[in-house]
């Protein structure tokens, strides 16, 4: 993998702020524009990808979490592809799953949980948001930018 072209750390003191640090990346998303979310499980993800969606002009009702289906597709401002890697254990299974149809065509962005459980599912070019717990509500979010596109995100939406 690659090395960061930009790195960026928050601290976030609520549930809420986590949110609406999330409708801030998605009203900024682009088609092409890939996210991998990577944290524990009660880290913050769900709270920021409702916000991602949020941004993204998806309705409330059609956010939904994809742990099931790997790959859940939402139409808002632009299409926005949610996945989630827990279950999968390694590259080989994103064949059958369609993710990998999802990221070549380019044409939404696309916002992947537990990335870390495949790493290699991210293209060249991703924005990486990893969250950890700090304490009661407190989280702390780093981002970290690969590629130019990335990192011309990462600078608008965290600056």
């Amino acid at each position: 993998m690659s090395t960061a072209t930009r790195v960026t750390t928050v601290r976030l003191a609520s549930p809420e702020e986590t949110h609406a640090l999330g409708v801030r990346l998605g009203g900024l998303l682009r088609p092409g524009d890939f996210v991998g979310l990577i944290g524990d499980l009660g880290a913050g993800k769900t709270h920021l990808v409702r916000g991602v969606a949020e941004g993204a002009e998806v309705p409330r009702s059609e956010v939904a979490s994809p742990t099931f289906a790997i790959v859940y597709p939402y139409s808002g401002r632009i299409p926005l592809y949610h996945a989630d890697l827990y279950r999968l254990t390694s590259y080989d299974d994103l064949y059958s799953t369609g993710f990998l149809d999802m990221v070549e065509t380019g044409d939404g962005a696309s916002l992947v949980e537990w990335l870390d459980r495949i790493p290699a599912a991210a293209p060249r070019e991703h924005l990486r948001v990893t969250l950890r717990h700090g304490g009661g509500d407190v989280r702390e979010l780093t981002a970290e930018a690969f590629g130019e596109r990335a990192a011309e995100l990462l600078g608008t939406w965290l600056p």
